[in-house]
């Protein structure tokens, strides 16, 4: 059992909580509560760690027997963790490797988010959730889009994290080029959209592409956009937030395509 702060290992997990150069030097990140680890892929478990209360509660004895794991005391346990109440079960994950192919499954079209700039970790999160939940088939970044593998966005996919492509990019507008030659339309999220969202088709391979929270799409990233889009607002209101649009867009797509199996 590790009784100290002190410890290697111990310091070893609170550097991967706060530096994105290391979990990308080690290739490594962090999952923490039951939940979440139950579903985390067996084959990506490295080390799991443990509170000494969540060892010896019985009724988490199915997900104790998932892997080997250390047990660490409690007060020691709480240092490792990201978040201010900790679960008592804490993992280190190696991150998978995702190919551009993996965007394009057989047997129906790509919908995919394209990420420009965005920062926020939670937004993030809620953003590969809400894509999985409408059949998102991956997701682009741009590279000075916040790390996914931010504890606070890995927690915000509830698990997402785990079925979802994705890939970060260091050149956009090749990307977005590449993409149309493969058939997917790009409908760029802009204020100044010549359409409204729900006035476009989405039943074939298509691409939502979406901004900066504070300043939208760059320019060389909406100049890719086969369109640009918006989502009227009424009253006062100038936009929603990037994950709410982009969970808006999504769900549209959602409803045409099932209409289209329907029919």
């Amino acid at each position: 059992m590790i009784t100290a702060s002190s410890n290697s290992r111990v310091r070893f997990v609170q550097q991967l909580q706060k530096k994105a150069k290391l979990r990308k030097a080690e290739g490594l990140f962090l999952v923490e509560g039951p939940k979440m680890y139950g579903e985390l892929p067996l084959e990506w478990v490295r080390e799991v760690y443990v509170s000494e209360q969540f060892f010896r509660d019985g009724q988490n004895r199915a997900l104790l027997e998932r892997h080997a794991c250390e047990v660490v005391k409690d007060s020691v346990f709480e240092t490792m963790c990201d978040t201010k109440t900790p679960q008592g079960i804490l993992a280190l994950a190696r991150q998978p490797v995702y190919r551009w192919e993996d965007f394009f499954p057989s047997g129906r079209p790509a919908l995919l988010l394209v990420l420009d700039t965005i920062q926020d970790p939670g937004n993030l999160g809620t953003m590969m959730r809400a894509g999985e939940g409408a059949g998102i088939t991956g997701i682009l970044m741009t590279r000075d889009t916040v790390d996914i593998y931010n504890p606070k966005t890995v927690r915000a996919t509830m698990g997402s994290l785990f079925r979802i492509p994705f890939l970060y990019t260091d050149d956009i507008v090749s990307d977005l080029k590449r993409l149309k030659q493969q058939g997917v339309s790009l409908y760029g999220a802009h204020l100044k959209g010549a359409l409204p969202y729900d006035a476009v088709s989405y039943r074939q391979s298509c691409a939502f592409l979406i901004g900066n929270e504070a300043n939208g799409l760059s320019d060389e990233t909406a100049g890719q956009a086969d369109i640009c889009i918006q989502i009227p607002m009424a009253g006062k209101v100038e936009s929603l937030n990037a994950a709410i649009a982009s969970s808006v867009l999504l769900y549209e797509a959602a409803r045409q395509r099932r209409q289209t199996v329907d029919r």
